[in-house]
């Protein structure tokens, strides 16, 4: 359970302040992937950076119960000096994780082959993009943080992706962000628009996306 009391956030703008959240109280369930869907610029990233806890409210606060994911795919935290698996134990440390299972499980899904034990910095984008997701997927948390990522890679690398991913959301809730109808509706069984600073909850997804796609004034895009 994440529930969001009183939130409150607000960037200034040339043209005066913008208002991300007005106030919201909106509680996301345990266990359920939910959809979270708003025009470009409406606060969606910043939300979920806020639930994540790297980015503070400007008033109200967050309570959750349960562990909760950085966002999946995010590769930006990795020490560059350190190498692929010591980037990942100590990750592991950090989470509480078991070292060794953590080691053999991100090695044998990033693919990294011999890149695995020489430094980050080493890495191309797509490499450490793998390193980034197999982490996220490597750790058991109970609500993943999905943030226009699902897979990186060749079309191999990215069924298996979905597939991990969608064994991890048998056990596990999300709050998934991505601009693809196909995605929320393969990913999410509810939905939650964030629209001029107030958000609404969704039961079905599909009442979420029609609801997004009326204050859009579209219909259904890929």
């Amino acid at each position: 359970m994440i529930r969001l009391e009183n939130l409150t956030k607000a960037f200034w703008t040339p043209g005066g302040p913008k208002v991300v959240a007005d106030g919201i109280n909106f509680t996301f369930p345990t266990g359920v992937s939910v959809g979270l869907l708003g025009r470009n610029g409406a606060g969606k990233s910043t939300l979920m950076d806020m639930i994540g806890g790297t980015m503070k409210p400007d008033a109200g606060r967050i309570v959750s119960t349960g562990t909760i994911s950085w966002p999946v795919g995010f590769a930006g935290s990795f020490h560059k000096d350190m190498t692929g698996a010591q980037n990942t134990r100590f990750i592991a440390r950090v989470y509480g994780v078991d070292t060794e299972e953590l080691m053999e499980f991100v090695k044998d899904f990033a693919e990294l082959g011999s890149h695995f034990h020489m430094p980050v910095r080493s890495y191309s984008s797509g490499m450490k993009s793998r390193l980034a997701f197999g982490l996220s997927l490597g750790i058991p948390f109970q609500t993943y943080l999905v943030d226009e990522v699902t897979s990186v890679g060749d079309a191999s690398f990215r069924q298996k992706s979905r597939l991990v991913f969608q064994d991890r959301m048998q056990r596990a809730g999300a709050i998934v962000v991505t601009h693809s109808p196909a995605q929320l509706r393969q990913y999410c069984q509810a939905g939650a628009v964030l629209e001029n600073g107030h958000m609404t909850y969704y039961e079905d997804i599909e009442d979420a996306i029609a609801q997004h796609n009326e204050n859009m004034g579209t219909d259904d895009e890929e």
